[in-house]
């Protein structure tokens, strides 16, 4: 095959990805699993802008990638019956692209801000003012020439979603009137949602696959539909299309995917930190060079997966391993392995 044709097959291969993982998103709330408070929470603030006849309060949603935050703007919308516009906040780099989406919103339209906490400053500041009285003041000119023309909006509902909330001005989180942390879905919330899927997909499953499948997808729904996608690659290729235990155990193997869910980059990065650099400390860069990899993927892929589960741990000198990280390597730790007590999780 040549590079061109793999390229394309590619493209076509992550295409089917996306248009699967749109299918098996939930459209209500009542069909959405797990987050049980924020839906009971989110069910009262739209049912009382329904019985209002009006539009609902701006809400924020907070948390890690792959939660449901998307998924969430999308059942705001459809359970108020209102048109959904999605954008992010990378794509809002000046106040005058931030107004032409608002100018454009029609009557009690829903407006989704990915990352909302990426947004420009300049159009960050917009928001203020949109948000509270549904207006935007236009700058005409120039120094002292300058006017500001007032443009009125239609009331619309903003839904923010940010994995950093930490990063949004206190004015811009005080305007939403809903907001909520999304937190990681347990393993028998997981086995519904994998259940689910599998049948959407007409993918026979066992429940031991699904518990399997559960206890490997880092606690997050879009991995667990991405790795029942694999399996069920596996299985039709390899086995008997059912993916059952034997079968997911194989297909992640083969995808390297351990036990605990950690992936390719995540062994690499406690590996290296215990065989080559004893277990720490060490610096951050030092270790994204000595795994091949950006920083930043470390930072925000790896690390916060491997501190969660306690393998990992960020001090003031830099990443260290903890003894489950070494018992994980299958190693034993060092008699000078830093104590619980001198670890700095927040550094």
């Amino acid at each position: 095959m040549s590079a061109s044709a793999e390229r394309d097959l590619d493209a076509r291969l992550q295409t089917d990805d996306l248009l699967v993982e749109g299918a098996l998103r939930p459209a209500t709330l009542k069909e959405f699993v797990g987050q049980d408070r924020v839906c009971d929470q989110l069910g009262l603030v739209l049912e009382a802008a329904r019985r209002r006849s009006g539009p609902s309060d701006h809400v924020l949603l907070s948390g890690p990638p792959g939660l449901g935050k998307t998924t969430l703007a999308a059942i705001i919308a459809a359970e108020m019956n209102a048109p959904l516009r999605m954008t992010s906040g990378p794509a809002l780099q000046h106040a005058g692209d931030l107004a032409a989406v608002l100018s454009s919103l029609q009557p009690g339209e829903v407006l989704f801000l990915d990352e909302i906490h990426r947004t420009a400053r300049s159009a960050m500041e917009m928001l203020y003012l949109a948000m509270e009285d549904f207006r935007v003041d236009i700058i005409v000119g120039k120094g002292p020439g300058a006017t500001a023309i007032p443009l009125a909006l239609e009331p619309f509902t903003l839904v923010g979603a940010t994995t950093r909330a930490g990063l949004l001005p206190g004015p811009l989180r005080d305007r939403f009137g809903f907001t909520a942390h999304l937190d990681f879905y347990d393993p028998d919330d997981l086995q519904v949602i994998i259940h689910r899927s599998a049948d959407l997909m007409n993918v026979p499953l066992t429940n031991e696959g699904a518990v399997e499948l559960a206890g490997r997808c880092r606690g997050t729904p879009r991995i667990a539909n991405r790795l029942l996608r694999r399996v069920r690659d596996w299985a039709q290729v390899h086995g008997g299309g059912s993916v059952d235990l034997a079968a997911t155990k194989s297909a992640l193997e083969l995808y390297e995917v351990d036990a605990l869910g950690l992936d390719r980059i995540d062994n690499a990065v406690l590996d290296v930190l215990i065989r080559r650099f004893g277990g720490g400390p060490v610096g951050l860069s030092t270790l994204a060079v000595a795994v091949a990899e950006e920083p930043e993927t470390i930072e925000t892929v790896a690390e916060p997966f491997l501190v969660r589960l306690g393998l990992m741990a960020r001090t003031p000198r830099g990443r260290v391993a903890t003894p489950a990280g070494w018992a994980h390597v299958g190693l034993r730790p060092p008699a000078n392995v830093a104590g619980q007590d001198e670890l700095d999780l927040g550094s």
